[in-house]
């Protein structure tokens, strides 16, 4: 018998029982739905962390007081807080001096710290205040809406200026031009000379609240002694390994480190940063997979009772056929071509189904969705599968049904 007709056969033989064929996707369609739409926050997350958090400009990495491995126990964290020691503007300035011209292409710094933002009646409480060079905007890929970054002879002259996230600017300025108007910020006056584009928010978390001013102007006003992070670019993606071993032997060199001693600073790479994503989440991305996984072994079950019955009910129509010449591989076959198709019409309506949450989900609520189309065809190569395997032993039991015998049942 030809696929075609097998498949002919199976269409004919779901249509004819719709409620039950219905009832018995429902299985499928949950367990296919389920799994995708675990899927989608999982790739969806790790997007946002290739893109957001590990992007922090290209050929680049940080140097900062504590590295990743240093968070890997609490025991390793307070051995690396007694010997690490805080990366200071003077530790930039080393870098910029020795480091650029090599595999090295550029270096800035920068800190957050959270502040008060005023203009006129209007205070913003606890915005983010972010303390740059002036190349950081370069280095990072800041996109300006209005105005400018600030320069590199402000920074050196330690100006009061500052640019302001879009939605900083729309609140302090609902209906007027912020460049060139005067805020404060922790009661320190700024000139506004840029606006940046909008970026957004992750998570629930805007990230367009945050106001940008001259390191060496927050430093000079909120005190020399803090820890910063150093931004450094190298020279072409060649160059990357080189220039952070670069960075690192200069590091030990400043801080007069012997070969046998740890670093007492951290360089943090996204390359890092994925990895120690993994570490954490890997496990409980695949613990979540497999047990949403479950559903989609229920669903076989399911599938194998309804094939059952089937056998059942259907004995005189396989008896007559074997007795005028159906070979026990057309039963076979049309058995398992009518299970597959019901495992993969199932796995279709839970892959739209899921692609339906997924979309409402990420309109919905600041958690990021992703559906790539690889999910997509092992989900309906899965579904397919659990048709196949839950269709093997009522197949089998219907094409070893002896005619005589059957017919004699009936």
């Amino acid at each position: 018998m030809p696929l075609h007709e097998a498949l002919k056969l199976a269409l004919s033989a779901i249509l004819s029982h719709k409620l039950r064929s219905f009832l018995t996707l429902l299985g499928v369609i949950f367990g296919v739905a389920t799994v995708i739409v675990v899927v989608s926050l999982v790739e969806g997350f790790n997007a946002y962390v290739d893109e957001k958090i590990a992007n922090i400009g290209t050929n680049a990495f940080a140097v900062r007081k504590f590295s990743i491995e240093d968070f890997a126990s609490v025991e390793a964290l307070h051995a690396a807080q007694r010997r690490n020691r805080d990366v200071t503007f003077d530790d930039m300035e080393y870098l910029r001096a020795r480091a650029r011209g090599g595999a090295v292409a550029d270096v800035g710094g920068k800190e957050d710290a959270a502040g008060d933002v005023k203009f006129g009646p209007t205070t913003l409480f606890r915005v983010r205040v972010s303390a740059t060079t002036s190349n950081v905007a370069d280095i990072e890929r800041l996109e300006v809406a209005a105005g400018r970054y600030f320069s590199a002879a402000e920074e050196q002259a330690r100006r009061n200026v500052c640019f302001l996230g879009s939605e900083v600017a729309e609140k302090l300025f609902p209906a007027s031009d912020p460049l060139g108007q005067t805020v404060r910020i922790d009661g320190r006056p700024h000139q506004v000379i840029g606006v940046g584009k909008p970026l957004g928010s992750v998570f629930g978390q805007p990230r367009d609240m945050y106001v940008a001013v001259p390191l060496s102007t927050f430093l000079s006003g909120y005190g020399m002694r803090r820890s910063i992070s150093v931004v450094v670019t190298s020279d072409g993606e060649g160059a990357y390994p080189e220039a952070i071993e670069q960075v690192r032997l200069l590091m030990r060199a400043r801080r007069k480190l012997s070969a046998g001693e740890r670093d007492s600073f951290g360089i943090i790479t996204p390359e890092a940063i994925n990895e120690l994503r993994d570490k954490i989440f890997g496990t409980i991305q695949t613990a979540a997979v497999g047990v949403t996984s479950i559903s989609l072994v229920v669903g076989g079950i399911v599938i194998m009772n309804i094939m059952l019955v089937s056998v059942t009910e259907r004995t005189k129509e396989i008896s007559v056929r074997k007795s005028i010449g159906a070979r026990r591989a057309d039963i076979l076959k049309q058995f398992l071509a009518e299970s597959t198709m019901l495992s993969l019409v199932g796995g279709g309506i839970g892959v739209a189904i899921a692609f339906l949450l997924a979309k409402a989900v990420a309109a919905l609520t600041p958690v990021p969705t992703a559906l790539p189309l690889f999910a997509v065809l092992v989900a309906l190569a899965v579904s397919g599968g659990v048709g196949l395997v839950s269709g093997v032993y009522p197949a089998w039991k219907a094409a070893g049904l002896d005619p005589i015998q059957a017919l004699r049942a009936e």
